[in-house]
């Protein structure tokens, strides 16, 4: 069950990068996130009051959420959109990869039961140059700007590495649809007071049927669905297994760019796609066969 919701997961995160290329032809950047994350609120609002989920009770499950909520809507959704002002979607992807480095260090702090290992650092290198080959033609950073953008892009890794190693330290008692909400609640005022003040009245903008599609799409699948498989997930696997997700969606990415929107395959997307799917192979997939050798020993 676990590989198929890190599947799933993989492919839904994958299939954002087209919808949000399409919303942003009409909206700016950070109107467009806030309008994404307040609908996801509204839906998983209307998910708690049906299910009657308790909302947290005690301080330490409201610092947690606090925390995490900054970290990551506050901090790594603020910084992404910022950036790729700057620097290149492919840079930022190669820069995001870093997630799972920070997830791996930071995993060995906060969970004494996951260990870095040779093979959890030879994966994570794989895929990360996996990406960096597939955005070669990206990385060019030209001016104090772009270097600035490239900063913001690491500082956002590393909060989505933090708010997820903290979640599965500390969070995994809490039902996902209340900690996204509370998370959302805590974390995305930033976003909004920052659009309202930087991109003005969002009445004003042009909500296209694609721009309201893109929005609909990134809300329910990319936000509610995607975090709740994903707390989901934080809390049967080991975190590096599901940082791991952040490697394999800029390859689905430039695949699903390339078929549906007719973009250009760039000629090494497949050397890049093989050293990724060989990390994902030996961190995702490994366990998984040797328990089913010694079930049928």
């Amino acid at each position: 069950m676990t590989i198929i919701v890190w599947l799933v997961l993989s492919l839904i995160w994958g299939t954002t990068w087209i919808f949000i290329k399409t919303g942003l032809k009409d909206l700016p950047p950070l109107t467009f996130a806030a309008a994404r994350f307040i609908l996801a609120m509204a839906i998983l609002y209307a998910v708690i009051r049906i299910q009657n989920i308790q909302f947290p009770r005690t301080k330490a499950e409201w610092k947690l959420i606090l925390l995490t909520g900054i970290l990551q809507f506050s901090v790594n959704y603020s910084s992404v959109f910022w950036s790729e002002q700057y620097i290149s979607s492919g840079l930022a992807a190669v820069l995001q990869a870093t997630i799972t480095v920070f997830g791996l260090l930071l995993a060995w702090i906060f969970l004494p039961n996951e260990r870095i290992t040779k093979l959890k650092i030879s994966a994570v290198f794989l895929g990360i140059t996996g990406v960096a080959i597939i955005f070669a033609e990206q990385l060019q950073v030209n001016d104090f700007w772009a270097f600035a953008g490239c900063a913001a892009i690491v500082l956002g890794a590393y909060a989505a590495a933090q708010s997820s190693i903290l979640v599965k330290a500390k969070g995994t008692s809490l039902h996902p649809a209340m900690l996204l909400f509370c998370q959302m609640l805590c974390g995305i005022p930033f976003i909004v007071i920052y659009a309202l003040a930087v991109e003005g009245n969002p009445l004003k903008h042009n909500w296209s049927a694609n721009a309201v599609l893109s929005v609909l799409y990134l809300s329910v699948f990319g936000t509610v669905l995607a975090f709740w498989f994903y707390y989901w997930l934080l809390g049967k696997i080991e975190s590096t297994k599901a940082m791991m997700i952040s490697l394999v969606t800029p390859l689905l990415a430039v695949v699903i760019g390339a078929v549906f929107l007719n973009e250009k395959l760039p000629p090494q997307t497949f050397f890049g796609g093989v050293l990724i799917l060989a990390s994902i192979g030996l961190i995702v997939f490994r366990k998984k066969r040797k328990l089913q050798l010694q079930e049928q020993n």
